[in-house]
């Protein structure tokens, strides 16, 4: 019996180690440890394209001041046309009647005047002050013939906006004069002749007042015939003058000066 203790004894001593052990460590199996590993953050792409800006930007400013544009000079009323280099082309228009090729028509300005050369037979030009329409108006044109003696000088007044009616008043010359309706046709309101107008190559003077439904008309001054309309009563429009050749050529026309004034 006493062999047995001490290893009794022995047992019991070591029984108490490993408890003591199996204290400090938990117990049971020792715990593995596990390592916890996060994939990278990737930082995100910028965008290709910029946004689209909220506001507009301000503009810079300009480092030199623009320069000016030349204005037009404003349209006048009534007035003496000289046709010198206070003349604006644009504020009159230009177009043709009869027979006669176009194409053989040159108007130039010159120096002081218009200058109308007409290479066609059967050719009305018309030339027409588009800035305003007129009611009571008196017209004087200046013209010199510089070609064969055998053209019309007339003057225009209350040409309506289509182009379609006006009165005019045109002389031949060798000194016949017509006083026309324009509507469509040309109808004659009246007729007759003058001993006032120069012949040949020389210059004259045309004038026509168009005041309510009377037409007045004159030649250097001379008065030919006032004509009241009772038909066609035309009471506002545009005024021009019209340069026509008859059947001979050439047919040269200096137009010195028009002239639109209120009438007396």
């Amino acid at each position: 019996m006493k062999a047995f203790r001490p290893m009794i004894i022995l047992a019991v001593i070591l029984l108490f180690v490993g408890l003591a052990c199996s204290a400090l460590t938990g117990g049971g199996d020792t715990p593995t440890q596990t390592i916890v590993t996060e994939e990278p953050v990737r930082p995100v792409d910028p965008p290709t394209t910029a946004p689209e800006p909220t506001a507009v930007p301000p503009t810079e400013e300009p480092t030199e001041a623009p320069v000016p544009t030349e204005s037009q000079p404003e349209a006048r009323d009534f007035f003496v046309e000289e046709f010198d280099s206070n003349f604006v082309e644009s504020d009159w228009q230009s177009f043709t009647l009869g027979t006669g090729d176009a194409d053989n028509l040159a108007i130039e300005q010159q120096d002081d005047y218009m200058l109308f050369d007409l290479g066609d037979e059967d050719l009305y030009v018309y030339y027409m002050y588009a800035p305003y329409i007129y009611e009571d108006v008196s017209l004087t044109l200046s013209a010199e013939n510089r070609g064969r003696n055998n053209n019309n000088v007339s003057l225009v007044c209350r040409m309506n906006e289509e182009g379609t009616q006006w009165y005019e008043f045109s002389v031949e010359s060798g000194g016949v004069w017509f006083l026309y309706a324009v509507d469509g046709s040309y109808n004659r309101m009246d007729n007759g002749g003058t001993n006032a107008l120069r012949q040949g190559r020389d210059v004259n003077e045309y004038r026509m007042d168009c005041v309510g439904d009377e037409i007045t008309m004159y030649v250097n001054d001379e008065k030919i015939k006032t004509v009241q309309d009772t038909r066609y009563l035309f009471d506002e429009g545009f005024v021009g003058f019209n340069i026509s050749s008859l059947n001979v050529l050439p047919i040269t026309v200096e137009v010195n000066w028009f002239e639109i004034s209120i009438p007396e």
